[in-house]
């Protein structure tokens, strides 16, 4: 994944100081999402405009409306794009793999020019408009699931950076459409009274240990803080109602150009309400934007597909 986008959060970091106003107010939002469902892709991988915003779905070649499809969205980092994030996971043979229809939008445009999502206010709507992306996030599941036969109980999000922070930000605003979330380095509200979720998510959360720019320890960026990796893992156990004592498994190989087995892995499944869970992966060495092996993007898929809304 190109290094400009990290780089200009960090540049923004430095100088968030003299920003005005970080928080996440729903004015300057986007419309509701009203595209008609024909616009998106019977099959294959079509770009479509929905709500203002571009938005690429894949439709796996076994996809049929008999049966219900699992859906995941994909949320790019700060000043980053679909695309990009697309280059940088590569869920595209996921999708084939394990038959989900897969969805990665582009964020909104600040005044800078630069891609966001309005996630917390930490991160990261630096000033300039101040979208209501947890709104245009929802919609755009309804929609999907208004043009495919998607599973409700097997609806997923997984982001890097920005795109995670926003992630823990649906599963906090509407736990009752998302099954279960990935982030990459992203953390969810500093202060958990933000964050209402109306039933359990299940979370993975992935944080490397060095990482330059959401820092692992937690930190502020403009004044607003977040906190560490420890710290949103143990809300989001307050959250799903977990026994806070959880058990390490094997350690993973997930990242190229470190050495092998590099990830830890705790996992708490105790308590959780619901059949939920919450896992907390440690990239030890890891920096923002590790660089991923092969092994990464099946891994996290896996999370994702062997969790499920209970039978409503």
């Amino acid at each position: 994944m190109a290094q400009h986008g990290w780089q200009a959060l960090r540049a923004m970091i430095a100088t968030a100081a003299v920003m005005a106003a970080l928080a996440c107010s729903p004015s300057d939002g986007p419309g509701p999402v009203t595209e008609s469902p024909s616009a998106l892709p019977a099959g294959g991988t079509g770009t479509v405009e929905i709500g203002g915003r571009r938005v690429t779905v894949h439709v796996p070649e076994d996809y049929g409306p008999a049966r219900p499809a699992p859906l995941v969205i994909g949320l790019h980092g700060y000043t980053s794009d679909a695309a990009e994030l697309e280059s940088y996971l590569r869920l595209t043979p996921e999708s084939e793999r394990l038959g989900f229809v897969y969805a990665y939008p582009d964020g909104s445009v600040n005044d800078r020019g630069e891609r966001f999502w309005n996630a917390t206010d930490a991160c990261c709507a630096f000033g300039g408009p101040q979208p209501d992306d947890s709104r245009y996030l929802s919609e755009l599941i309804s929609t999907i699931q208004g043009t495919y036969r998607i599973d409700r109980a097997r609806v997923y999000l997984i982001g890097h950076s920005n795109g995670g922070f926003m992630a823990f930000r649906m599963a906090c605003d509407h736990a009752d459409q998302i099954a279960a979330i990935v982030s990459l380095n992203a953390a969810s509200w500093n202060d958990p009274a933000r964050c209402r979720p109306s039933e359990p998510v299940s979370v993975l959360a992935v944080h490397s240990s060095t990482d330059e720019t959401i820092a692992f320890g937690g930190g502020l960026i403009g004044g607003a803080a977040y906190p560490s990796a420890a710290g949103t893992v143990t809300q989001w156990l307050g959250f799903n109602g977990c026994a806070p004592a959880g058990r390490d498994a094997p350690k993973l190989d997930l990242v190229a150009d470190l050495p092998a087995a590099e990830t830890s892995v705790r996992s708490y499944a105790r308590g959780c309400a619901a059949g939920s869970t919450v896992q907390q992966w440690t990239i030890n060495g890891g920096p923002h934007v590790p660089q991923l092996g092969s092994a990464f993007t099946p891994a996290v898929a896996d999370f994702l597909l062997s969790r499920a809304k209970p039978a409503r």
